[in-house]
């Protein structure tokens, strides 16, 4: 459960950064506002996204706050997190219109790409990266059924809702990124604000979900105020690292293919990797792999 101390230790934190970036953009200079255009199906996908996110932030908020949870077994988990994720998987196939693709091949549509990008992504922060969690933040799962139902040490219903977890972050992130492209204009400073936006918003981020999910019992920290400032500055490095690089997805002239899109997903894991090892190493913690 969250102590309200550990929250408040937050805020000078999130001022200060939001300070620093409010301070940058004072040197920006606004791009003149050009006509509006009919919205690409890219942005269609983010809208799509985001929409989604509502449904599924709402039906987590009524299991958490009724704690149905409790209630729920091994299938049930499996069967919420994978119903959750089904809309947002099987959306390219069976909804294609949603995004203005009905007339473009499966691999073609950018939905498509987006999803498999998430899955591999999602897939490996879970299979390696949860293990920097528990190793050094000391973060565990407690959920009563295990140690069946999960993969290298962690839950399989956590690989589907890491989807569509995902899912909703980088249609954020890309929504931001095409604001700060299109409302400056190039410069070095926007370059710099884009940076620094995208450290700060990967930090809020990360946080908002450590806190929201305080009310969960079943994955805990052996410090949870230590969680809410370094752990959610662990975990922004997912963020920093993918938010840009999900963004170009489909951005170079001719767009890219299914193939490219893995491979893309593929090399940004790798960054990340690399930088949460750094970050162990520098910390002198062993690396234990279930």
């Amino acid at each position: 459960m969250f102590d309200a101390m550990d929250v408040r230790s937050m805020l000078p934190i999130l001022t200060s950064l939001l300070c620093g970036l409010g301070g940058i953009s004072l040197f920006l200079e606004p791009e003149e506002r050009s006509p509006p255009k009919e919205r690409s199906p890219k942005e269609c996908c983010e809208n799509w996204f985001l929409l989604y996110g509502m449904m599924w932030m709402s039906c987590f908020a009524v299991i958490v706050g009724f704690r149905i949870y409790e209630s729920m077994d091994k299938w049930a988990y499996l069967g919420v997190c994978g119903g959750l994720a089904a809309p947002l998987l099987l959306q390219p196939l069976l909804l294609p219109a949603l995004t203005k693709e009905a007339s473009v091949p499966l691999a073609q549509r950018f939905c498509t790409k987006a999803n498999l990008w998430i899955a591999v992504y999602s897939f490996l922060g879970n299979y390696w990266g949860t293990h920097y969690f528990y190793c050094v933040l000391k973060a565990k799962y407690t959920l009563p059924f295990l140690p069946s139902h999960q993969l290298n040490g962690v839950p399989v219903c956590m690989y589907l809702a890491t989807h569509f977890y995902f899912s909703f972050y980088h249609a954020l992130g890309n929504k931001a990124l095409r604001w700060i492209s299109t409302r400056f204009r190039p410069s070095f400073w926007r370059k710099i604000f884009s940076v620094v936006f995208v450290c700060v918003m990967s930090y809020s981020v990360a946080f908002m979900e450590t806190f929201s999910i305080s009310a969960f019992p079943y994955y805990t920290f052996e410090n949870r105020g230590m969680a809410y400032t370094l752990g959610s500055a662990f975990y922004a490095i997912y963020l920093v690292v993918s938010f840009p690089l999900f963004a170009r997805l489909d951005e170079r002239p001719g767009g890219h293919g299914c193939f490219d899109a893995a491979l893309d997903a593929l090399g940004a894991w790798a960054a990340v990797h690399i930088c949460l090892d750094l970050v162990r190493l520098c910390l002198g913690v062993e690396l234990h792999i279930a």
